[in-house]
């Protein structure tokens, strides 16, 4: 049996899945400003200064004529089978998702979040269930707060808990391969 990636491995893998991502919006004519970090000791991602809360930014603004949007973007493998709704999820950190929330309240541009899922079978997916789809999966947090599949808390997963979505709730926005070859384009 392998080790666990590293965070390092992981951290790469999800900068590759930004990367494409906004190489595919950019394909797409929008214009994408990414958000860096600039607290990295502290191991923080990407700030948004309001006036009374920092909160973790977005990783990118995308713009395109008059419109701009936040994206979120993750990089995954497989969806999660989620054995008590039997469905595929895919989710994020809570704590992280709560300030997506502010920054979709204060900012006058919404917030996405988008899922690159590379398929194939999750780990606990049962074996008469089909593989997970694969492609570039999202939707806007104003309508994913209302459609949670279901969140686990700290003591079920990592310290601050997660949030999921069923992948019946988000629009597949583009194949893998069309996300794929616009990256090879760019």
């Amino acid at each position: 049996m392998s080790a666990a990636p590293s965070f390092d491995r992981q951290l790469a893998v999800g900068r590759v899945g930004e990367s494409l991502i906004a190489r595919w919006l950019r394909s797409r004519g929008h214009s994408v400003m990414p958000v860096y970090e600039i607290e990295k000791p502290e191991g923080k991602g990407p700030r948004l200064f309001l006036a009374s809360v920092d909160l973790i930014a977005p990783d990118m603004l995308a713009f395109k004529g008059t419109g701009a949007r936040w994206i979120e973007a993750k990089s995954k493998g497989a969806f999660t089978w989620h054995r008590v709704t039997g469905r595929y999820v895919t989710g994020i950190d809570l704590r992280h998702y709560l300030d997506y929330l502010q920054v979709d309240e204060a900012s006058p541009w919404p917030v996405w979040l988008m899922f690159l899922q590379r398929g194939g079978r999750a780990k606990d997916t049962p074996p008469h269930v089909p593989d997970s789809p694969a492609g570039l999966f999202g939707h806007r947090l104003a309508y994913l707060r209302e459609h949670e599949n279901h969140r686990a808390p700290p003591s079920q997963w990592g310290s601050g808990g997660m949030v999921y979505w069923a992948h019946e709730t988000l629009i597949q926005l583009a194949t893998l391969e069309e996300v794929c070859a616009a990256g090879r384009e760019a």
